[in-house]
């Protein structure tokens, strides 16, 4: 699969809250850098942070754009509750070696309900 529909599959996953599916698309040393977190190393890593993530809040990602240049995806995204992002997915034979993502932690978690970080 080209990196565009890597990350068309990706948001399929991701919506259905399905962190099997997701770690599936991943290489086995992927790295996942969420930057307002430290980056998340393998697989398994990566699918224990999704499914840590599901338990706590339903996230919904709406695609805005998505661009796609040599082994690169950019996905730009919303949410139903007005939260907007961008990824960056690094995509060689099918599988994600490496994302990073950039969102606001602290909205995120004043919309979710979540306990907010102390200093």
């Amino acid at each position: 699969m080209r990196p565009k529909e890597v990350v068309r599959t990706w948001v399929d996953a991701f919506n259905r809250g399905d962190a099997d599916a997701l770690a599936r698309l991943y290489a086995d040393n992927a790295i996942n850098h969420q930057v307002a977190e430290a980056p998340v190393e393998g697989k398994a890593r990566i699918r224990e942070m999704f499914g840590k993530e599901f338990a706590q809040a339903k996230m919904v990602c709406v695609v805005e754009n998505l661009f796609e240049d040599g082994e690169w995806a950019i996905l730009e995204w919303s949410d139903p509750l007005g939260l907007r992002g961008c990824g960056f997915f690094q995509v060689r034979g099918s599988l994600i070696q490496f994302q990073r993502g950039y969102w606001d932690k602290l909205s995120f978690l004043r919309m979710h309900r979540l306990p907010l970080p102390r200093e």
